[in-house]
């Protein structure tokens, strides 16, 4: 049982829907588009892939617009040959979030039953405002077979930036409160607004996930979703935000649960603590109902998980990472590198940050086999995970600045892949990474697990 829906839209795709269905002469126009299905724990995302606009003959518009019948039967035909659902989208000459006429009520009504028997998918609704402002529903049959329409929570175009449109019945505006007045004077009511009803998740919850979850708590975010398996030990306490010896033998995502609850400005938050590594269904079915994901994780198999995640279920992955450089066992240097991955930006394969051939030791246990690391060089960087507080710290100041750049633009949304050199003291900008162009993620985006699963 869902208990709530949301839809993606890639965003150069969005620019092409809006491009088409806001007109000049102020008229309303429509048009077809496909979708894969993503499917959460408590979420369902609908995830828009290709658009179907109409030839001259397909639709007429009339201050009111309608389509004609063979319109309908060739994209339903798309449909059902490429295993996809079907949104129906239009626009209305007015801003702001928007509801259903008579008039759209009766046209999705009427093609809801043809949809779903043809996909086995629901047909999903869209309308956007002058402003580019989306609504949307899925219309369903229950289990007493009446046809019923839900409203979608939120509307994400998803690229550099990604726009928000929220149902404000179903995700309310963040009601003022003293505690987070200082965040909200500097991002401003409305991104903070924006920033706030985020659900974001945490993916590892060490010394930069914990100190992530405390910044995010005290910036008043409301939803949280933390994903770990592992404990605290003795050797966590000197970089661990928010733990104790006391805490030594405690679950990572309970103490980071604590931590958010004594920490957050707003009210009533929300934590759903996961026992379990995101390479599980469990852990994977959380992060995909989530908004956006920290991976705050070191191992190659997580990563190759969350670059899935950030293309094929549109859900942005702000990544990072410490490397603590020794000289004949004296400390040396440290850098430490953070990169959002999302559409339009190059993804962790391509960047180097893991290998696939490490990839497959984990799956196969070498990661884990003491006399398989043992052989390793002892500054292999599989071996090398040496951090403290300070660096900690800073990465996850970083790693929340591009968050608010992402969904916000505050501070530019460029900053691509950075890295701070500690000797130095300076932060570097690399700007010409790309994907390959035969990128197994990059082209796979906005197909859920349709092409494949990272679990399998």
């Amino acid at each position: 049982m869902y208990n709530e829906f949301a839809v993606s839209i890639p965003d150069y795709l969005n620019k092409v829907l809006l491009d088409h269905l806001i007109r000049d002469d102020g008229q309303e126009d429509l048009c077809f588009a496909l979708y894969a299905p993503s499917l959460g724990s408590n979420r369902r995302a609908v995830l828009i892939n290709e658009i179907i606009l109409p030839q001259e003959p397909d639709r007429q518009v009339h201050g009111n617009v309608s389509f004609n019948e063979v319109y309908f039967k060739g994209v339903c035909a798309l449909a059902m040959s490429k295993g996809m659902g079907l949104c129906f989208l239009h626009s209305h000459p007015f801003p702001g979030w928007q509801s259903m006429s008579d008039d759209d009520i009766k046209a999705e009504t009427k093609m809801a039953p043809t949809v779903e028997s043809l996909t086995n998918l629901p047909l999903v609704g869209l309308t956007t405002g002058s402003d580019g402002t989306w609504s949307a529903r899925v219309w369903e049959y229950s289990p007493n077979n009446d046809l019923t329409m839900q409203w979608v929570a939120l509307v994400k175009s998803v690229g550099v930036l990604m726009r928000i449109s929220y149902n404000d019945r179903l995700l309310p505006p963040t009601r003022y409160r003293e505690q987070f007045k200082r965040t909200r004077t500097v991002y401003g009511v409305q991104d903070h607004q924006t920033i706030s009803r985020l659900t974001v998740g945490i993916v590892g919850l060490g010394s930069v996930g914990s100190l992530v979850a405390e910044m995010l708590a005290r910036m008043g975010i409301r939803k949280f979703v933390l994903i770990d398996f592992d404990i605290i030990k003795e050797h966590n306490l000197d970089r661990q935000s928010g733990s104790s010896t006391q805490d030594v033998g405690k679950f990572k995502i309970a103490v980071a649960e604590e931590l958010i609850r004594r920490s957050a400005t707003c009210e009533n938050v929300s934590i759903e603590a996961i026992n379990s590594s995101i390479a599980l269904d469990m852990g994977y079915r959380k992060a995909l109902d989530c908004d956006v994901l920290f991976s705050c994780v070191d191992r190659p198999l997580p990563r190759y998980i969350l670059n899935h995640i950030a293309y094929s279920h549109l859900i942005p992955v702000i990544d990072g990472g410490i490397k603590v450089r020794f000289e004949k066992s004296e400390f040396e240097t440290a850098e430490w590198q953070l990169q959002t991955v999302t559409v339009g930006k190059p993804c962790l394969q391509c960047l180097g940050i893991y290998q696939p051939s490490e990839v497959d030791l984990e799956r196969n246990g070498k990661l884990d086999d003491p006399s398989y690391m043992a052989g390793l060089d002892n500054d292999h960087h599989l071996k090398t995970n040496e951090n403290i507080f300070p660096f900690s710290a800073n990465l996850a100041s970083m790693e929340i600045f591009h968050l608010i750049a992402l969904c916000t633009q505050i501070g530019g949304a460029e900053f691509n892949i950075q890295r701070y050199r500690l000797v130095h003291g300076i932060i570097s900008n690399y700007h010409n990474d790309h994907c390959d162009p035969n990128c197994a993620f990059v082209n796979s985006t906005a197909t859920g697990d349709h092409h494949f699963s990272p679990l399998q």
